[in-house]
């Protein structure tokens, strides 16, 4: 009877606990316009992008903020094309990716962890991804997989070399019009309810960050909180689920 007791308290426990989100903003630091950015929530994480005029002024304001800093790290795509200065190539030895990574890590000083900026190709190669996770774990960084291509390995290879991850679960504004980044919101809603929690991925177009200042405030009402990504990372916990329907669409390198 006491064990019965037990049992349904515990179950009573969960059924109230908040399903959890976390949210990063990537592609922060290519303009001053970004800076809108500011106004979200200290718990939503900004993914800054190396090698800008704005990356350290950036990582260094969101610090004071209280706000995980991300280094959103270049990597090679399938296409080739529209690929930042400095990216991690597939062709690039051991060593010219330890330098590029110090490099980049260096105007983003405040990062706690890593996710991948495109990396379609890249992040589908498992030796360049495992110098990448054997860097980030003696720095102490966790990863993030944005995942752009349902064949990446980062998130697997990251957990082999003892690297905190987790990985993109929603692009909430791969079509930034309000009707698909409501859908897409409403859609990491659903997941967090289904998993206890999901990670979302947006970037900051003006009806994005105005669409999140008005939602993200009513996530109490849907019994959901907005947690910080190092919660979720650190929890121990992740997908272990791969149905496809879970993975379409998956947009290119964004």
């Amino acid at each position: 009877m006491r064990l019965f007791l037990i049992s349904c308290l515990l179950c009573i426990g969960c059924s109230v606990r908040a399903s959890q989100i976390a949210l990063i903003i990537d592609d922060m630091g290519n303009n001053q316009q970004d800076a809108l950015a500011f106004v979200l929530p200290a718990n939503v994480a900004f993914a800054i992008l190396p090698n800008k005029p704005l990356s350290e002024t950036f990582s260094k304001r969101a610090a004071a903020q209280q706000r995980e800093v991300m280094l959103h790290m270049p990597m090679e795509s399938l296409a080739g094309n529209n690929q930042e200065k400095n990216v991690l190539l597939a062709s690039m030895p051991p060593h010219q990716i330890v330098n590029t990574l110090k490099v980049a890590l260096s105007t983003v000083p405040d990062a706690v962890g890593v996710n991948n900026h495109m990396g379609s190709k890249l992040t589908q190669l498992s030796l360049p991804m495992s110098i990448t996770m054997t860097f980030l774990s003696k720095q102490g960084l966790f990863f993030v997989d944005s995942r752009t291509t349902r064949y990446s390995k980062a998130e697997d290879i990251a957990k082999q070399h003892g690297v905190l991850s987790t990985k993109r679960n929603v692009f909430i504004d791969h079509t930034p019009n309000f009707e698909q980044i409501d859908k897409q919101f409403h859609r990491l809603l659903r997941l967090s309810k289904k998993h206890g929690y999901a990670v979302g991925i947006a970037h900051p177009y003006p009806q994005t960050l105005e669409y999140l200042k008005i939602h993200l405030g009513r996530l109490q009402q849907h019994g959901i909180e907005l947690v910080k990504l190092s919660d979720i990372v650190s929890s121990g916990v992740a997908y272990t689920y791969h149905p496809k329907a879970e993975l379409k669409p998956t947009p290119p390198d964004l």
